[in-house]
């Protein structure tokens, strides 16, 4: 299957998903895939019934940023650097998390669009939505057939690993995949910095990215840092419009659950009435829960984010660090930004 064919087949994915959000206003292109368009709305309801914590809207979020990606242009400018024409085919296994829709779909892309065989091993609460969009890329695209395969059992015949799962998951993977050429992902979580100098826009687009996929995705921030004695009555403020959050029942069932343990255990919170705020060290909080953790000197701050570089997914703030991402943007990723800081495609090239 040639290059060129490939980019056409998910850059017609991506016009696919920008005319099912509404995104693009194309009435003709919606007319065409007038069957697909049903079909996708009947996979969006079951995944939900497979795993409540995918709503609709987390879902059609997924769909829109990844339309928003899957342009020609987009797609060209993120492997125009890479030598992708002279790559060696292989099949290559992919072993999915499930914690957020689509979450391994940037594995997935990567694998084809560098002309490798993808088999793939779906998490049992995502099983819905990736054999769909595979569906319609053969459909469009007939060469891609058997190129996508979806393994119920044990993974055989792969020459190379993509593996995403949690630290305990990982030594699993390392002893079993650990001969063969592979990426092998564990737990990560991202943070914020705040200086008590940001304005309100930028914390609520903080709000953003701590609730955005219920805050179980490693680029939602888990933990933010703030200088001696902040306030948070201005984050509180700027966030309350997230408040339905609470109208979602596991949500809030894992709210009262973690609220209640805490004030067992007596520890100081800060809370708005659906989220807590506790002062830990720790980067991972759980669900309805944002740590923090004050700092005395940005200079340290820095030096204790780059030693635990390994733990963290994603930094946002405003000006302090030269990969950081904006408020609002975890959840936004760019095509060559990469789990891990691991260059995806230049592994698969190099395998």
């Amino acid at each position: 299957m040639a290059y060129q064919e490939r980019l056409k087949a998910f850059s017609n994915l991506g016009e696919f998903f920008r005319a099912f959000t509404k995104s693009s206003k194309n009435d003709h292109l919606i007319t065409q895939n007038k069957r697909w368009h049903s079909e996708l709305e009947e996979a969006i309801v079951l995944a939900g019934h497979k795993n409540g914590w995918f709503t609709k809207e987390n879902i059609h979020f997924a769909l829109e940023s990844w339309g928003h990606l899957l342009t020609a242009e987009n797609l060209s400018n993120w492997l125009g650097p890479y030598d992708v024409e002279k790559n060696r085919h292989k099949a290559v296994a992919l072993i999915m998390a499930g914690n957020i829709p689509l979450v391994g779909f940037h594995d997935f892309i990567s694998v084809l669009l560098t002309g490798n065989r993808a088999v793939v091993k779906l998490a049992s609460n995502d099983a819905v939505l990736l054999p769909f969009i595979s569906s319609y890329l053969i459909h469009h695209e007939p060469s891609l057939e058997g190129e996508i395969v979806f393994s119920e059992g044990k993974l055989e015949h792969f020459d190379a690993v993509i593996a995403t799962g949690s630290d305990n998951t990982a030594r699993y993977f390392e002893y079993y995949f650990g001969h063969k050429p592979h990426i092998i992902r564990k737990n990560r979580n991202s943070v914020a910095v705040l200086t008590g100098n940001e304005s309100k826009e930028e914390l609520r687009g903080l709000g953003e990215d701590i609730f955005r996929y219920y805050g179980l995705g490693c680029r939602s921030v888990s933990k933010v840092f703030v200088p001696s004695s902040y306030r948070f009555d201005t984050f509180f403020e700027a966030i309350f419009d997230y408040n339905p959050i609470l109208n979602h029942a596991k949500y809030a069932n894992n709210y009262d659950y973690n609220k209640a343990v805490y004030l067992m255990s007596e520890f100081k919170l800060l809370e708005n009435g659906f989220l807590m705020l506790k002062e830990d060290s720790k980067y991972g909080s759980p669900i309805a829960t944002l740590f923090y953790e004050e700092y005395q000197s940005l200079d340290h701050l820095k030096k204790r984010i780059e030693a635990d570089k390994k733990k963290i997914q994603c930094v946002v703030s405003n000006g302090l660090f030269d990969d950081e991402v904006a408020f609002g943007l975890t959840q936004k990723p760019r095509l060559h930004d990469y789990a891990d800081s691991i260059d995806t495609v230049e592994f698969l090239l190099k395998t």
